[in-house]
């Protein structure tokens, strides 16, 4: 709002401020009692001598402009801007910061009222004249104190949840051995130390899926962490287990996820993190499963040593690739279903829309073919790893994808 200059008024402005200033410590005293009875908890944020100091100076330097206001000059709002990053790092509600700079206002404004009336009563209708100056400054130093709030406020989130993030790594990456990083993110995750945890990791065939990541299923807390290549959350269990971690996604969740068996404290998550990877990895290409590591044991040792997996896959079912590739295929999704179905040819036949004799014809020839014996309890064994292995870490020589 431009103001006019007006002499008169900044002759009756100048003369208030100076009478204004001897008065200044009765008239700060006058601020933080409203101010206080009016807001109580105020004093929970800010500490007595920190309300004292800023109020002294943003009343000096608003009393100080008095004149000069009336003369035209903008109003200054310097310390209005760091009042109002202080207070949102202090927490103190945004409302009741502006409220407080409404009763300065006030209060500013009766002052001068006061000591016009005191020396100089003839003078009330030219100050009368300065009380939309008086609102339009106040209103200036309330807007600069809101955009300094907010601005610092987001900056405040920001760096808190860059601080979350990286602390959450940190455990993730098997840091939390540390007593004092654990206690650390143990503060600033409002996770327990000594709390029983799972952690899924979870990946999605298409990056925006529309997956909305929870924050509490049932009794289940999940802390997430979003990821390049897949979302991993820390999940804290209470006294659920991580079945019921898998029960909770089911629905939400379309992708792939491997869940951890349950560890304990911060510490173990490192573990835990790797284990729900290394459960994921048994996910083949074409499933949509969500597996926990303690259901899928055997492929988890494949994938875990894939080298020697390769070498027991190439060793048991190499005979296999001299065959014509449909008849390999044929040989091998036998095995796959009969192993499926806990050895019950009946139950494979069905499965398969073929004869039980059929199925046992394609069993003996693929013990002919690999010297194994589905009789020996290990050599059903080795079949059993030799096939995960061609199916989850044999990119060169892959299988059909298995409907079962």
């Amino acid at each position: 709002m431009p103001v006019t200059p007006d002499q008169d008024l900044a002759a009756v402005a100048g003369a208030a401020s100076r009478r204004l200033l001897e008065r200044l410590d009765d008239l700060i005293e006058r601020v933080i009692a409203e101010i206080v009875a009016d807001d109580p908890a105020y004093t929970d944020f800010v500490p007595h001598d920190d309300l004292w100091q800023t109020i002294h100076r943003i009343l000096r330097e608003s009393i100080d402009h008095m004149a000069r206001r009336a003369l035209g000059e903008e109003p200054v709002v310097t310390t209005a801007v760091v009042i109002g990053r202080r207070r949102a790092e202090q927490g103190l509600p945004l409302e009741s910061l502006l409220r407080a700079f409404r009763v300065g206002g006030r209060i500013c404004w009766e002052a001068m009222i006061e000591v016009v009336s005191e020396a100089d009563p003839g003078s009330l209708p030219v100050l009368l004249r300065f009380a939309s100056i008086v609102w339009h400054t106040n209103e200036m130093q309330s807007n600069a104190v809101s955009e300094s709030y907010r601005r610092t406020e987001s900056e405040l989130l920001r760096r808190s949840g860059e601080r979350m993030a990286a602390l959450l790594d940190a455990l993730l990456e098997g840091r939390g051995a540390d007593g004092g990083l654990a206690k650390a993110a143990a503060a600033a995750l409002d996770l327990p130390m000594n709390g029983r945890y799972a952690v899924a990791v979870l990946r999605s065939p298409r990056r925006d899926d529309g997956f909305e990541r929870p924050e509490r299923v049932g009794g289940l807390r999940f802390v997430w962490r979003m990821r390049a290549d897949a979302d991993v959350a820390v999940v804290e269990l209470g006294g659920l287990e991580p079945q019921d971690v898998a029960a909770a996604l089911r629905p939400l969740f379309a992708g792939q996820a491997g869940i951890s068996p349950a560890v304990d404290g911060l510490a173990a998550l490192g573990r835990a993190r790797w284990l729900a990877e290394v459960a994921l990895q048994t996910c083949r290409p074409q499933d949509h499963r969500i597996v926990r590591l303690d259901e899928r044991l055997p492929a988890a040792l494949v994938v875990s040593q894939p080298e020697l997996s390769g070498y027991l896959g190439d060793t048991v079912l190499g005979p296999l690739d001299a065959l014509d590739p449909a008849d390999r295929e044929v040989l091998l999704e036998t095995l796959a279903t009969w192993l499926d179905c806990e050895g019950s040819a009946a139950r494979t036949a069905g499965r398969l829309y073929c004869h039980r004799n059929t199925v046992f014809n394609r069993l003996r020839r693929l013990e002919q073919l690999t010297a194994r014996s589905l009789h020996r309890p290990r050599d059903v064994v080795e079949l059993a790893l030799a096939l995960d292995a061609l199916d989850l870490v044999a990119p060169d020589n892959p299988r059909e994808p298995r409907t079962a």
